[in-house]
């Protein structure tokens, strides 16, 4: 398991007619977290393409439980959950700058080959990275 934070300010665009964030939002921020962990072990996005890997979403879930606003300073808890064949898991819990838990979500991604879009194993670097910096062993 591997844990990072990550922390932004909502801007206006995000917000909807409402005044609150838009729904759809969440997927971009989650998205921006996701690879600021990874950054944080030293695997850039552009290394894993360049060695002919993507890594799409293949499930989603969200659970909201509060609203925010555009300026709100608010931080992204990524945790790596686990990694086993060609899939990763990884959970979200989003506060605002009161503390408060705003958002939660899980969301699930699949090594596959940049050519031909099949399942593919995670390169040998990203596994290497995962291990070292792994609280527990998750990996497979």
């Amino acid at each position: 398991m591997i844990e990072h934070e990550y922390s932004f300010r909502v801007m206006y665009p995000d917000t909807d007619q409402m005044g609150t964030v838009h729904h759809s939002n969440y997927a971009k921020y989650y998205e921006t977290a996701r690879w600021e962990l990874f950054r944080s072990i030293g695997i850039s996005y552009n290394s894993i393409e360049e060695f002919g890997v993507m890594l799409p979403v293949i499930k989603m879930n969200f659970k909201f439980h509060k609203t925010t606003h555009y300026d709100e300073l608010l931080t992204v808890r990524t945790t790596l959950k686990a990694i086993k064949g060609v899939r990763i898991w990884f959970t979200y819990h989003l506060f605002n700058e009161k503390k408060e838990m705003i958002n939660e979500a899980e969301i699930q991604v699949a090594f596959v080959n940049k050519e031909n879009w099949k399942p593919c194993p995670p390169p040998a670097f990203v596994l290497d990275a995962i291990e070292k910096h792994s609280t527990n062993n998750d990996t497979e």
